[in-house]
């Protein structure tokens, strides 16, 4: 009973993005095609979200997967989706921002 508790309440262990990136991950940004051109992530392909299950097989199984968006809201449903398709290592990279410097470190 107590290891359902600790499970429950564990804290989550920190991703190491930077790590993600030399391991070959994917950056998906799910956002609309005009806030990608407007700034995004070098490298990061743009798939919007309410296109993502069309463009599944763009996206390869055996590597990690980095989902991003503006505020991390996108990018959370984009994960599920993924995750719901039979990809197993998804991560949700929040905002695109964010992620950035997150890669760099």
């Amino acid at each position: 009973m107590f290891d359902f508790f600790k499970t429950m309440f564990k804290e989550k262990t920190a991703i190491d993005y930077s790590q993600l990136k030399k391991r070959g991950a994917q950056i998906i940004d799910v956002r609309t095609p005009g806030e990608y051109s407007a700034g995004h992530i070098k490298g990061s392909v743009n798939i919007p979200l309410n296109n993502l299950a069309a463009h599944l097989p763009k996206i390869s199984h055996s590597k990690p997967v980095i989902t991003c968006c503006a505020s991390g809201m996108r990018s959370a449903s984009a994960r599920q989706i993924l995750m719901s398709k039979g990809f197993e290592e998804v991560y949700n990279g929040g905002p695109w921002r964010v992620l950035e410097h997150k890669l760099d470190a």
